[in-house]
C-alpha cells in the first residue's frame, strides 16, 4: 500500500477549509444516517456506524476526492422487506455479498455503462433526488400527538420557520463575505447558540435517537452460509450493488461538472465494494455515494481526500465522546442546510427547456423524476429512464435511414444508402427495393451507411434472394470495416455479393 502522502500529491490542501467542511458534512450526516438506519429497520447506530466505515474507506482509496459516502435512502428502501422478514443478520451478510459484486463490476469496467445514460435521464435523477432531499425536511414540521403525528402550529410552527429561515439566510450570505469557514458550519453554531441563549424549545437531533455507543465490533454474520441462505440475499444484494454503482457514477459525473475536475469511476466502485464489505462485517446497513453532503462538502470548498477522512472521523468521535453534544443540536439548522441542498441540487435551467427540448426527451427526464420520488428507488428510475431513451434513439434512427437510387447506367442500377442499418430500419429499407423496376445488375453504396445487426445481415440476405430469384445479380460495395466483420462472422448462414478494391 502506498504511503498515505500519496494520497494528497500534487494537490494544494487548504487545511482549515477542508477540517471544517468534514465537520460540518459530519453534522449533516448524523440526523440522515439515524434516519435511514429506522427506516431499515436497524439501530440508529447502524446507520452511523455505516457512515463511519463506508465513508472513511471510500475517502482514501475511492476515485473521487471530496465526494462523500454512506448510508442512503435508496439502500434502506431496498432492504427493509428483507430486514422485516428475515432480520438484521441477513441484511449484513446481503452488504457483503453487495461488496463483493461491485468489486466485480468494477474489475469488469462496468463503469463505462454511465455513457448509456442520457441527459434526460441524469437531469429527472438530479430533480427527483432533490425533491426528495426537500420532502424528507417536511417531518420536521410534524409533531406527535399521542399515536399519531399531526403538523404544527401556531408558535411552535413560526419558531421553526424563524430557525430555518435564519440557517438558510447564514447559508447564503456568509460566502459574500468570507469563505474561510464554511457558511453551513456557521449556521449550525448560531442556531444553536440562538436556541440555547433564548431558551427556545424545538427539535433535536436526541429527540430523534440515541447516538451513544461505542467502537464498531467485527461481527460475522450468524448465519448459516447455504445455498437457502444465498437464494434469500442475492436478490437484495444485487439491489444494494446496483443503486450503489448508478448513483455512485451519476454523483462523480454532476461533481466533475461542479469542480471542473474528472473523477474515476472505476477506481470508486472497486472502493465502494471494498467499503461495502467492510461495514457488512462491523453490523453496517451498506451505502453508496450521497450528492447531498458531497454538494455540502465541495461547495464548502473541500476539494481533497481529507475532508471525507475528517467527516468519517468526526461521526466517530461524535459516537464515543461527544454524543450529548450532538444530541442537543437543533434539527432547525441541519433542515436548512438540507433544503439549501435540495434548492442547488434541482435543475432549475430544466424548467427553462420544457418547450424547447424534445417531447420525448422531456418526458423521460419527468418520469425518471416521478419514479425516483413516488418509489424512493434511484436504480428503478435510472434504468426505466436508460430503456425509454435507448428506445426512443432506436425509433428516432428508423426515420433517419434513406436510399436514393441514382439514374440508371445501361445495364446497372446504383442505390445510395444513407444512416443506420439495423432491426428499427429493415422494414423501411426493404420496402425501397423493386426488383421489376431495377436492370440486371444492382449496386448498393454503403459508403454513408453501416450495418449494426443481425438483422441487417438477414435483411441483405432477403434482398439478395429477392433479386436472384427475378434473375438479377445485387452488389454491396463501400461497407465499412465494422460491416464487413459482421457479414463475415454470419458467412456460414447469409449469402451476399460483396464488391472489393
Amino acid at each position: 500500500m502506498p504511503p498515505l502522502r500519496s494520497y494528497f500529491q500534487n494537490t494544494e490542501i487548504n487545511f482549515q477549509i477542508e477540517i471544517l467542511s468534514g465537520l460540518t458534512v459530519a453534522f449533516a450526516l448524523v440526523p440522515e444516517a439515524m434516519a435511514f438506519a429506522i427506516i431499515a429497520g436497524l439501530s440508529p447506530l447502524n446507520g452511523l456506524y455505516t457512515a463511519c466505515t463506508i465513508g472513511f474507506i471510500t475517502s482514501i482509496f475511492g476515485g473521487k476526492p471530496g465526494m462523500i459516502s454512506g448510508a442512503t435512502g435508496a439502500v434502506a428502501v431496498a432492504i427493509v422487506s428483507l430486514s422485516q422478514a428475515h432480520g438484521s443478520e441477513y441484511i449484513f451478510a446481503a452488504v457483503i455479498l453487495a461488496g463483493i459484486i461491485q468489486m466485480i463490476a468494477a474489475i469488469l469496467r462496468s463503469d463505462k455503462l454511465i455513457i448509456l445514460v442520457s441527459a434526460p435521464v441524469m437531469t429527472g435523477f438530479v430533480n427527483g433526488l432533490a425533491v426528495i432531499i426537500f420532502l424528507s425536511q417536511l417531518n420536521q414540521f410534524k409533531m406527535k400527538d399521542e399515536d399519531a403525528f399531526v403538523w404544527l402550529q401556531g408558535d411552535k410552527l413560526y419558531q421553526l420557520l424563524m430557525l430555518i429561515s435564519l440557517t438558510l439566510a447564514i447559508v447564503y450570505a456568509v460566502p459574500r463575505f468570507t469563505k474561510a469557514i464554511p457558511s453551513s458550519l456557521i449556521a449550525i453554531l448560531v442556531i444553536y447558540a440562538a436556541v440555547h441563549l433564548f431558551g427556545l424549545e424545538t427539535n433535536t437531533i436526541g429527540d430523534i435517537a440515541s447516538i451513544n455507543g461505542g467502537f464498531p465490533s467485527f461481527h460475522i454474520p450468524a448465519l448459516p452460509f447455504s445455498y437457502e441462505m444465498f437464494k434469500i440475499i442475492f436478490p437484495y444484494a444485487f439491489i444494494i450493488a446496483s443503486i450503489g454503482l448508478i448513483e455512485t457514477a451519476l454523483t462523480i459525473n454532476i461533481l466533475d461538472d461542479i469542480t471542473g475536475s474528472s473523477g474515476n469511476s472505476r477506481k470508486e466502485m472497486f472502493a465502494q465494494g471494498i467499503a461495502n464489505i467492510t461495514t457488512g462485517f462491523f453490523s453496517g446497513m451498506g451505502g453508496c455515494a450521497m450528492l447531498g453532503q458531497s454538494l455540502i462538502n465541495v461547495s464548502s470548498g473541500a476539494r481533497t481526500r481529507l475532508s471525507g477522512i475528517v467527516a468519517s472521523a468526526m461521526l466517530l468521535v461524535f459516537i464515543l465522546y461527544c454524543s450529548a453534544i450532538i444530541e442537543d443540536i437543533p434539527m432547525a439548522a441541519l433542515t436548512g442546510i438540507m433544503i439549501t441542498v435540495s434548492i442547488n441540487t434541482f435543475a432549475w435551467s430544466s424548467l427553462k427547456m420544457v418547450n424547447k427540448m424534445p417531447f420525448l426527451d422531456v418526458s423521460i427526464s419527468i418520469l425518471v423524476s416521478l419514479i425516483t420520488v413516488i418509489y424512493h428507488n434511484l436504480a428503478l428510475a435510472i434504468l426505466v429512464g436508460m430503456i425509454l431513451s435507448a428506445l426512443a434513439f432506436a425509433w428516432n434512427s428508423t426515420t433517419t435511414l434513406f436510399v436514393t437510387k441514382q439514374p440508371d447506367d445501361k445495364e446497372l442500377s446504383l442505390y445510395q444508402i444513407s444512416g443506420p442499418l439495423f432491426f428499427g430500419s429493415v422494414k423501411l429499407f426493404i420496402e425501397k427495393f423493386n426488383p421489376d423496376d431495377d436492370l440486371q445488375t444492382i449496386i448498393l453504396d454503403f459508403s454513408k451507411s453501416r450495418l449494426y445487426d443481425m438483422s441487417s445481415v438477414m435483411i441483405l440476405h432477403k434482398l439478395t434472394l429477392r433479386y436472384e430469384k427475378a434473375g438479377k445479380k445485387i452488389y454491396l460495395s463501400n461497407l465499412s470495416p465494422e460491416s464487413l466483420l459482421l457479414l463475415k462472422n454470419a458467412n456460414s448462414t447469409v449469402m451476399v455479393n460483396i464488391l472489393t478494391d
